[in-house]
């Protein structure tokens, strides 16, 4: 009884025994697995560290290196006296080409497969291509105007209701500067296949009066006093020499044209500066302007 007693103990000593062996090892694959995970987590931060770095320098050159390259081609152009309005078009797209590129490299440097970037790259231009077609219509518009040259950097013009002096010719769009100091972008696309008035195109252009006088004054003296008006003023040109006719039998006025040709740049100088000047030369000489006027006959 006694020896089996003792058997039993030895039989649950060893299983205890074996027991505390086995946790201990299980403890040392524990310490093992979290040793490695924990080493593993270090060397991918390094590597993440790494690539962040490189593609941080990778940036900051791209940028410089892009400033560089902008200024280059805009030397380029300045030195081969290239239109003002190719500048400005070429430049932005140069400028967005390149930054282009320096997204890519810098994806390249992050560890990203750039030929699976690229295709998805593609493959997000043909979607945004569908939803953006109406800026490829203005960038097709953009080469238009450039090729074509219907206006210029610096030319007055009027197109889709807005007339304004073009400051710049971007790629997908025309800035015009208003009279009252508005910047106005209107899309390339638009104004490639509308209608542009250019009015800083030809060297000159007709100035046009029309003067409503009374019934009853004398027209050949009307017509001295608006010819002497038009030859005191050094702006306008002798040729073609300026034109004063009577120019219809209106309602309640008499209406006088007066046309002349001046210098482009001459012209609202001219046109508001004779405006004053046959009102002020009209009332010293006693010729009277109408007023709209209804004369009502009484039956008996």
């Amino acid at each position: 009884m006694l020896l089996f007693q003792a058997t039993l103990a030895a039989d649950s000593t060893q299983v205890a025994a074996d027991e505390l062996l086995k946790q201990a090892i299980a403890d040392a694959d524990g310490l093992d697995k979290l040793s490695l995970i924990t080493q593993q987590l270090i060397d991918f931060g390094i590597r993440a560290g790494e690539r962040i770095l490189i593609a941080v320098v990778v940036f900051i050159v791209g940028r410089f290196l892009i400033s560089l390259l902008n200024k280059f081609v805009a030397r380029l152009m300045e030195k081969r006296k290239v239109d003002i309005s190719i500048k400005t078009f070429v430049r932005s797209l140069v400028n967005i080409l390149l930054t282009i590129l320096l997204i890519i490299s810098v994806v390249g440097a992050l560890g990203v497969e750039t030929t699976s970037f690229a295709a998805l790259l593609a493959s997000a231009g043909v979607a945004v291509g569908m939803a953006l077609s109406g800026n490829l219509q203005n960038f097709a518009g953009g080469l238009i105007v450039l090729l074509f040259k219907p206006y210029k950097v610096g030319d007055l013009i009027e197109s889709q209701n807005v007339i304004g002096t073009v400051k710049e010719i971007q790629i997908f769009h025309t800035i015009l500067a208003t009279a009252d100091n508005k910047v106005i972008y209107v899309p390339n696309g638009a104004m490639s296949s509308g209608v542009v008035t250019n009015y800083s195109n030809q060297a000159t252009r007709r100035v046009e009066w029309i003067v409503g006088i009374d019934y009853g004054e004398d027209y050949e003296k009307v017509e001295r006093i608006v010819s002497d008006i038009l030859t005191a003023d050094k702006r306008i040109l002798a040729d073609p020499a300026p034109f004063v006719a009577l120019h219809a039998l209106s309602d309640s006025s008499v209406n006088v044209v007066a046309r002349v040709w001046v210098k482009s740049e001459d012209y609202w100088g001219v046109y508001f500066d004779i405006n004053k000047t046959i009102y002020e030369t009209f009332n010293e000489k006693g010729i009277n302007f109408p007023f709209p006027q209804l004369t009502v006959h009484k039956g008996n």
